[in-house]
């Protein structure tokens, strides 16, 4: 059976969004996934599941999740495969830009975000402040802080859709343990 890792966005924020691992884990199992472990309590998942395509096994997540946590959590899945060559590209980036970097966050989306919302991205310049969007994610490479970013509360960031954000440190870590 496929590997697949999932991301889900905005869980565990606030009094009304708890959705603990062992919940996560009880919800994965439910939608059909095995072998499932988690990594921290921000939603990185790792699963094994029966379906070839990674709609179904978001599909099927987002279902079980909402029945289970009683709220929606909008989930970003990928192939084992994809997240390697996804997270080979940020630790490209990173190095490309080494000294540059003061954090280095990358945003995962469920489809890639559209041609002319990617150009007007790329088209975004500010000092210390990268985007590189390749496929389904937004590699933004800071030499500030993500709180004072103009990148990522621009309209052109926000134009690229909903997705959800993890540091490159937590992408190789995850990589390194289920890839």
């Amino acid at each position: 059976m496929p590997t697949y890792v999932a991301f889900l966005r905005a869980i565990n924020l606030g009094a009304k969004r708890k959705f603990p691992k062992d919940a996560i884990k009880a919800a994965t199992e439910a939608a059909g996934g095995s072998g499932v472990e988690t990594y921290i309590n921000t939603g990185n998942v790792r699963l094994t599941h029966s379906a070839r395509s990674v709609a179904k096994v978001q599909a099927a997540l987002e279902e079980a999740y909402a029945a289970e946590a009683g709220f929606e959590v909008p989930t970003v899945v990928f192939t084992a495969a994809d997240l390697a060559a996804l997270t080979a590209r940020a630790e490209e980036l990173h190095a490309a830009h080494d000294g540059d970097v003061g954090n280095h966050y990358v945003t995962l989306y469920a489809t890639p975000p559209p041609a002319a919302a990617v150009e007007a991205a790329h088209a975004l310049e500010r000092p210390g402040e990268t985007v590189v969007v390749d496929g389904r994610a937004a590699y933004v490479l800071l030499a500030g802080d993500i709180h004072t970013s103009r990148i990522l509360a621009s309209k052109e960031f926000t134009a690229l859709g909903k997705g959800t954000a993890r540091t490159v440190k937590v992408l190789r870590t995850v990589t390194e343990k289920w890839c």
